[in-house]
């Protein structure tokens, strides 16, 4: 499967052969939905928390005596149905929401996006991706020149995630000040990165590091 090369003006570099491993696979949704919801869970933050009765402060003593006194009995201020009491089936920081996915299953779901993606033109390769200085001014010229060879209108705003081979403070800096684009390592991608963002800027040299990641790599996390 061959493809064009850019160079990060937006010109021609060459053609480049794309991993059929990689870039070639069948989509299957469901494999990817399970995914993509385990990934969601797991980066859930567990902000929400309430009090139960027991974290409360107070409510040792009974208010008042059982029988005798016409009101209703009561065993401690902090019950739930009291003001100031604890809160009764609420948010609980030590829920757990992280779910397991195999492997397997994690690398062929992110596989299977790359190939979906190549399949509708949302990849676009560069030969590399050299900054002299950290300048958002300078990412942006570069995406414009991407854009024009994805054919992409320049008055809407589309996503980018830029896949490095590795880190380059330079790239990365450039990059943060750009809405909705984004950078990322090449041995890092995963599933709900990828779908993020509608397009992908891929670097030639992260071809090379994602086959050793998730293809020739057995442990890959």
């Amino acid at each position: 499967m061959k493809t064009i090369l850019y160079n990060q003006q937006g010109e021609k570099a060459g053609e480049i052969l794309l991993p059929k491993e990689i870039f070639a696979l069948k989509m299957n949704s469901d494999l990817v939905h399970q995914v993509v919801v385990s990934q969601m869970a797991n980066r859930r933050q567990k902000s929400a928390h309430t009090k139960t009765r027991a974290d409360t402060r107070g409510g040792g003593k009974k208010p008042w005596r059982q029988k005798g006194t016409g009101r209703a009995r009561h065993g401690s201020i902090r019950s739930p149905i009291w003001r100031g009491g604890g809160v009764t089936f609420g948010p609980s920081k030590e829920k757990i929401f992280k779910k397991k996915i195999p492997r397997k299953m994690r690398r062929k779901a992110l596989l299977m996006i790359l190939s979906e993606k190549a399949k509708n033109n949302l990849l676009i390769f560069l030969d590399k991706l050299k900054l002299e200085k950290a300048k958002t001014k300078l990412m942006i010229e570069i995406i414009r020149a991407q854009s024009q060879n994805l054919k992409i209108q320049t008055r809407k705003r589309e996503s980018f995630l830029i896949v490095l081979p590795k880190i380059d403070n330079n790239v990365i800096l450039a990059a943060n000040n750009i809405p909705k684009t984004a950078t990322i390592q090449a041995k890092d991608l995963n599933c709900l990165d990828v779908l993020t963002y509608k397009y992908l800027i891929i670097l030639k040299d992260s071809i090379k590091i994602i086959k050793q990641t998730f293809i020739e790599n057995k442990k890959y996390r």
